[in-house]
């Protein structure tokens, strides 16, 4: 059952599968920034803004049975979703179903903290981030996957259709509460609430149709484009102008995606 206001681009069952998908694409890099952050057996970790638990669930073998991962998400079909992993796989998860503003842990009570595009959407994440690292212990690592610069989302060769869409997607999020590229910001947002940043890297995706990769954008340009027709920033005819031109470049020879670019940073509290 859909949730109203959940998502920008919803719960649907659709949308879950696309979670899914986009998990597999970034999984990789999710793994290395809990290398980074040193994550481990026993660990209490905390996975901010979990949706339906794809990052938690892996947290949670990695913490194993002597650790705990909690998931922290607003959306109650997608803490549901992940209530039934848990019991499904008999890991150690603990969920809340809550805005980050009402979220309520106890001080310096976790080892590490996971957060992946949840503070592009809120419009206090200074608050939040101050906040959360109060709940890590002296030591603990806070890794955090945001975007950079979503302006870098282009496709080569240019086709007008989707060019367009894809501008007028971008204008959609700028007109939303937070910040699309909010992962300019947070090295200096942890050096402001205590921290020390110990790693930041780029990790940008050129995709061809051939990859894995490719189906990333796809996924998301086919859930979210209607959604903004709703809002007025596109005509359902410009939607399927833009969908029938990412139909062509998918067979047109030497194609490619550069896909948002993304940012990891990597803190560790004093």
């Amino acid at each position: 059952m859909a949730e109203k206001n959940a998502y920008i681009l919803g719960t649907e069952r659709e949308e879950l599968y696309r979670l899914g998908y986009q998990h597999q694409v970034w999984s990789k890099e999710a793994r290395k920034g809990w290398e980074i952050g040193e994550f481990s057996y026993g660990q209490t970790i905390l996975d901010l803004g979990c949706g339906p638990g794809f990052c938690t669930q892996e947290l949670a073998y990695i913490a194993g049975p002597h650790g705990k991962v909690i998931g922290v998400d607003k959306s109650r079909s997608y803490i549901d979703f992940l209530d039934k992993t848990n019991e499904l796989h008999a890991l150690n998860i603990e969920t809340h179903c809550c805005d980050f503003n009402e979220m309520s842990l106890l001080n310096e009570s976790l080892d590490a903290i996971y957060c992946r595009w949840a503070m592009a959407w809120i419009s206090n994440p200074e608050e939040i981030i101050n906040k959360t690292c109060g709940y890590l212990k002296s030591g603990g690592a806070f890794v955090i996957q945001e975007y950079y610069d979503w302006s870098t989302f282009q496709i080569e060769p240019n086709l007008p259709g989707m060019t367009k869409a894809i501008k007028a997607a971008l204008k959609s999020m700028k007109e939303q509460d937070g910040d699309i590229d909010i992962g300019r910001r947070l090295p200096a947002i942890f050096y402001d609430a205590g921290m020390e940043v110990i790693s930041t890297r780029l990790m940008p995706k050129l995709a061809t149709p051939e990859d894995l990769n490719w189906y990333w954008p796809k996924t998301f340009l086919h859930i979210y484009l209607p959604k903004i027709v709703e809002r007025g920033f596109l005509s359902q005819g410009e939607v399927e102008e833009a969908l029938d031109d990412f139909e062509q470049l998918e067979f047109i020879n030497g194609a490619t995606i550069h896909c948002p670019q993304m940012i990891e940073v990597v803190a560790v509290k004093p």
